[in-house]
């Protein structure tokens, strides 16, 4: 699926009051007499791709100027993931722009839905549409869009070296990045290495072990209170057991008592089974209680206070905590520091090994990056010429006979992401003439054949799905006004193609015609776009060859310029049936 701009909705746009534009996924021409807003369906589609907001574009006595449009991409595309990354949505692989400018001068966007900042509509314009009028910004003018079209453009020859060339850039960038920190920063570095040097003796002379500090914790709360602990477990040991140093006869420890108890039921447990589990459980309980006073004699034997022992363990605490407040929380993230700082401190102590390593792989790179930029200079010469001839010829057929088309390759100081050229179009309008930029060399009217023969040429190699021109056919008329229509249809067979025009051959190729009506009730005028059948059609391309519609001499006039429409479109189709190895069939002209 090929992506293509389907609707577009105008509102309160210069004399348009509200227009529907359906587009042709082929070649749409919009026509109307002067003064009908035929400019207002350009400017309403550079607005909807980010063009330039102008208050005073907004219709007399409207709040607002409201473009929204219609655009049929690619779900997987890069512009439906750039739509998804600002939050917007599509829907059945069709995405909603919109664009409003205030009578005051604010400007607003939508993308799916989401509002977003006019420079995003610029961003995926690059990816949609190439506008060409007078008054828009060229996408093709940008160099480094002539740069890429031109690499495009070269085709394979080009596409393995350049690979390789990037390949190599982007290591050679990373290692000068590489010496320039080792070599610039080498006072840091060295103060980083002293700092992590400090660390490591100082942790290796304590010799920390991993969990050591908790450990000490637990023992240092031992000794601490070893008084409390073995007056408790005395305590404790007395009430379950009983003191066998003491002269009472009458001791109530808990041992003595479960006897009690046991001996009690074991009295009648012959008269009801359920006291002989009773009685078994009161015996585990004893036994119990016997093994904990045991164990609680012993605690109390082993506890003993050490005060020796308690400073040399507060005193190994805080040579730990010492640590612990440089270089992590708790002893086992003070080990793992000093494993990172020590592959950190060899990398660093290494700084002399690895500039000389590294100097020589930049050399090296160096070197194998200048053959690789003289080879694509080389690729881009050629294809630069060849380019140069192909466009001159386009212009030879547009009225432009003496103009010729050249691409100036100059070379950059230092490697860039793509090589050393820089890549410039050029136009000498006429002989003898200097060739300058585009936007130099050419007027408004040739800027936009220049541009129809540059896109005409590059179709293929600069894929971009729509294409919009206005103004395209200025100044010309008669057989070089038949070549540019042609040469529009011809681009129309690989992309979208949308044309403003005043020229019938021109209208006449095209797929779908779009006509701007305007209406004066007395007081403001009104325009509205409406699309032609082949009658209607018919009609205004008699009106725009004689002025009336109804001519009949017009009509004859307007009808074989459609044929020759119709048998261009047909050869075409056949040569590219045959191509395909297809059946042939004829066009029906609308």
């Amino acid at each position: 699926m090929r992506p293509r701009v389907e609707e577009v909705r105008i509102q309160g746009l210069g004399v348009i009051d509200e227009a529907v534009l359906e587009l042709s996924p082929g070649f749409t021409v919009v026509t109307g007499e002067t003064g009908a807003g035929k400019t207002m369906v350009v400017t309403g589609l550079g607005l909807l791709f980010g063009g330039r907001a102008d208050p005073a574009r907004v219709r007399p006595g409207a709040d607002k100027a409201l473009v929204e449009g219609t655009l049929v991409i690619e779900p997987d595309g890069r512009v439906a993931q750039q739509v998804a990354d600002v939050g917007g949505e599509i829907e059945e692989g069709q995405l909603i722009i919109s664009r409003s400018v205030s009578s005051e001068g604010r400007s607003r966007a939508w993308l799916g839905g989401r509002a977003v900042p006019v420079g995003t509509l610029t961003y995926i314009a690059d990816d949609l549409v190439a506008v060409h009028g007078q008054m828009d910004q060229q996408r093709l003018l940008q160099p480094g869009r002539q740069r890429a079209a031109l690499d495009r453009y070269a085709g394979d020859e080009l596409v393995k070296p350049l690979r390789s060339y990037e390949q190599a850039y982007k290591r050679h960038k990373q290692v000068g990045e590489l010496l320039h920190e080792i070599t610039v920063r080498a006072r840091e570095r060295a103060q980083e290495a002293d700092v992590l040097r400090f660390g490591l003796e100082e942790i290796e002379k304590a010799a920390p072990r991993a969990g050591e500090d908790a450990e000490l914790k637990e023992e240092a709360e031992r000794l601490s209170h070893a008084d409390a602990l073995q007056t408790a477990a005395t305590t404790a040991h007395t009430a379950l057991l009983g003191d066998p140093m003491s002269a009472a006869q009458n001791a109530q420890d808990a041992v003595s008592l479960i006897g009690q108890a046991r001996g009690a039921v074991e009295g009648v447990r012959e008269f009801d089974p359920a006291l002989a589990g009773l009685a078994e459980r009161l015996a585990e309980a004893g036994y119990l209680i016997s093994d904990v006073a045991t164990e609680l004699a012993a605690y109390a034997e082993s506890v003993e206070a050490d005060p020796a022992r308690l400073a040399a363990v507060q005193e190994r605490r805080s040579l730990l905590n010492g640590l612990t407040r440089k270089y992590g929380e708790d002893v086992d993230a003070v080990l793992a520091w000093s494993e990172r700082a020590a592959r950190r401190l060899a990398e660093l102590d290494g700084d002399d090994e690895r500039i000389e390593e590294l100097t020589r792989e930049h050399g090296e790179l160096s070197e194998r990056l200048g053959e690789l930029a003289g080879d694509l200079t080389a690729i881009r010469t050629a294809a630069a010429e060849r380019f140069g001839d192909a466009v001159t010829r386009e212009l030879t057929a547009l009225a432009m006979p003496h103009a010729r088309v050249n691409v100036a390759i100059t070379r950059t100081e230092g490697f860039g992401p793509h090589g050393v050229d820089e890549v410039e179009l050029r136009l000498a309008a006429h002989p003898g003439a200097a060739a300058l930029p585009l936007t130099k060399g050419a007027s408004g009217g040739e800027l936009s054949r220049v541009m129809l023969a540059i896109e005409v040429v590059f179709a293929g190699a600069d894929p971009v799905p729509t294409f919009v021109f206005d103004e395209v056919d200025a100044g010309v008329g008669g057989k070089a006004a038949v070549e540019i229509g042609r040469r529009l249809a011809k681009l129309a067979r690989s992309a979208q193609v949308i044309v403003v025009t005043h020229l019938p051959q021109v209208a006449a190729f095209a797929d779908q015609h779009l006509v701007v009506e305007k209406a004066n009730d007395g007081r403001v005028v009104r325009s509205g776009v409406v699309a032609l059948d082949r009658q209607a059609r018919e009609r205004e391309l008699s009106r725009m060859l004689a002025g009336l519609e109804d001519s009949e001499l017009g009509r004859a006039h307007a009808a074989e310029l459609m044929s020759i429409a119709a048998a261009d479109k047909d050869a075409w189709d056949r040569e590219a049936a045959v191509g395909a190895g297809k059946p042939v069939s004829r066009r029906k002209s609308r």
